[in-house]
């Protein structure tokens, strides 16, 4: 089985900042895309970043200059760096990966995080 843990998440001031953690683990043969995605009350879930086993990055226009995504491949471990941070940033952020699980399965599958709260309030 394959699990996401997101960690980091909490509440923190306007204009603060917060780096939210994934670590995937289980039986896993090889990562391809991450991303992180969040979603706010009464809104749907949108995505904020992604960024492809090779390291290239997209991002929301919301969080551009922002929010830094990143990787460490060794560690099976997405990263999100948060800068800046508005009540308007305030959403459960979900991580997820599409991998190739590993042992007899060989199966490529989407995985989610069961998501990390961060909270932007004075």
């Amino acid at each position: 089985q394959v699990q996401l843990v997101e960690s980091g998440g909490g509440l923190v001031q306007p204009g603060g900042s917060l780096r939210l953690s994934c670590a995937a683990s289980g039986s896993i043969f090889s990562i391809n895309a991450m991303g992180w995605y969040r979603q706010a009350p009464g809104k749907q879930r949108e995505l904020v970043a992604v960024i492809s086993s090779g390291g290239s990055t997209n991002y929301a226009d919301s969080v551009k200059g922002r929010f830094t995504i990143s990787r460490d491949n060794a560690k099976n471990t997405l990263y999100l760096q948060m800068n800046s941070l508005t009540p308007e940033d305030t959403a459960v952020y979900y991580c997820n990966a599409f991998l190739r699980e590993g042992g007899g399965s060989m199966r490529w599958a989407d995985y989610w995080g069961k998501g990390t709260l961060v909270t932007v309030s004075s």
